[in-house]
């Protein structure tokens, strides 16, 4: 317990680290290359504490704060990945010190009723890409925020902060539908193997989640096609965006919460 410990600060210090080298890159245009080494610290040391926190005697625990953890890690991770070869750095000064905190969250908030057996790889496959398609999709969100704000500080006359610093708003509308594009193809894959691999839905308290995952599917699904038929933008590209996501995060962590610390269930 007290390597996690140790491990769980550390990575909370290198996102800080991390965080604080983002705001000097678009401040004072110091060099990026200290929030890709910081960046690469917390995620080092937050996956060694996952690790440590969720894999015990080859059985996979995943509770409220691990699941939270996880979900932030991969965020970081995606921003991290595509921050080497395009500029979306500032998205760092929200999802840095959101991994910091649910990496801390991990150690709080442990869960007795995690799921404690040995998950077959077709329930992993779809862990995995439901995983992958929060972190996609997060980014989406803050990338939406990103881009609210950003059309709030055109509005004056010059903008002002390190918002001078963003690439053109053309630019941030593409980026953030190919992180939407993106997250949608893998969110669809995780619906798919979950209808086909996850048996007895109503008797694992599943059927809500699936049906508000499937309501988010639907609320991106229209905004795709919006974006590519009548060229939505702007505010309605950010509403849509936003409401997607908050249905997603309802869907896994509302129904989480519900189950393992009201009706004391489990599930992965």
């Amino acid at each position: 317990m007290t390597f996690v410990v140790i491990e769980v600060l550390l990575a909370a210090l290198a996102y800080t680290a991390a965080t604080r080298a983002v705001w000097r890159h678009h401040a004072v245009g110091a060099p990026y290359l200290p929030v890709t080494l910081f960046g690469a610290a917390g995620l080092i040391m937050q996956l060694i504490a996952l690790i440590h926190m969720t894999l015990h005697t080859g059985a996979m625990i995943i509770g409220v704060g691990t699941a939270l953890s996880l979900f932030a890690w991969q965020a970081a991770l995606l921003l991290w990945l595509f921050s080497l070869k395009r500029s979306i750095g500032a998205l760092g000064l929200v999802i840095y010190p959101m991994a910091g905190l649910c990496v801390i969250a991990g150690l709080l908030v442990p869960d007795p009723n995690g799921a404690h057996e040995a998950l077959d790889w077709p329930l992993q496959a779809h862990i995995l890409l439901s995983m992958l398609a929060y972190g996609l999709l997060t980014l989406g969100a803050v990338q939406a925020a990103v881009l609210s704000i950003q059309h709030r500080q055109l509005r004056r006359r010059p903008p002002s902060g390190l918002f001078t610093t963003l690439p053109p708003l053309q630019t941030m509308e593409t980026l953030l539908f190919r992180l939407i594009g993106a997250g949608f193809f893998v969110l669809s894959l995780a619906i798919a193997t979950g209808v086909l691999f996850i048996n007895h839905l109503f008797e694992q308290h599943l059927a809500h989640k699936a049906a508000l995952s499937l309501v988010a599917w639907l609320v991106f699904a229209i905004l795709l096609f919006g974006r590519w038929r009548y060229g939505w933008r702007g505010r309605v590209a950010v509403r849509g965006v936003m409401i997607g996501y908050i249905v997603l995060v309802l869907a896994y962590f509302g129904s989480k919460l519900v189950l393992e610390l009201i009706l004391g269930e489990h599930w992965w």
